[in-house]
């Protein structure tokens, strides 16, 4: 079974945030939009552009009422130094969540056994803790996360909107369908 329209398992994971460790649960994310974004680990090549990518965009996601949470398979000691030696990293003001446990990777199914790392894997969860969305690729290949965002408002519009659902390339503010049988084959 995927996890689409699943529950986020329970979990507590200690993070680095705004100069401090702090702890991360799922209870965190009860209340309010969250972006889980996976990378493999800290100190690596791509994982700084996103990171950087996701920190120029955090006011967006602030915006839509939602919060950003990174998580590598590092520690949460590694995640302080990579913030404060990384010029990308160090832009970011959201959660560094580590999980050398790989307790995380595993729940969301983007661990890499043989390697101990994640896959680059991206998941919008609802304010009651459900996966909304779920993107999972190849590491070689670097997340633009204005597409997380368009996701996350296409979300946060179908709750709200039940009836309706959101076509290809959809925006805020752009034409939504009402699925019926009268538009069967008239699309």
């Amino acid at each position: 079974m995927g996890l689409i329209n699943t529950a986020v398992q329970p979990f507590k994971a200690n993070a680095f945030h705004n100069g401090q460790f702090i702890e991360v649960s799922d209870a965190d994310l009860k209340g309010k939009w969250s972006v889980i974004i996976f990378m493999p680990a800290a100190f690596t090549f791509n994982c700084p552009t996103e990171v950087e990518d996701a920190a120029d965009n955090y006011a967006e996601f602030q915006k839509a009422g939602a919060e950003v949470y990174i998580v590598t398979t590092d520690t949460h000691f590694s995640h302080k130094v990579w913030h404060e030696t990384s010029p990308a990293v160090g832009k970011a003001q959201f959660p560094l969540i580590g999980d050398p446990t790989h307790q995380l990777t595993r729940a969301f199914d983007v661990h890499i056994e043989e390697a101990g790392l994640a896959l680059r894997g991206t998941f919008v969860i609802n304010p009651e803790g459900i996966i909304k969305t779920a993107e999972v690729h190849d590491n070689a290949i670097a997340r633009d996360v204005s597409e997380t965002l368009r996701k996350l408002k296409a979300a946060q519009f179908v709750e709200n909107h039940p009836g309706e659902v959101c076509p290809a390339k959809w925006k805020e503010g752009a034409t939504t369908i009402a699925p019926s049988i009268d538009l069967v084959g008239k699309i």
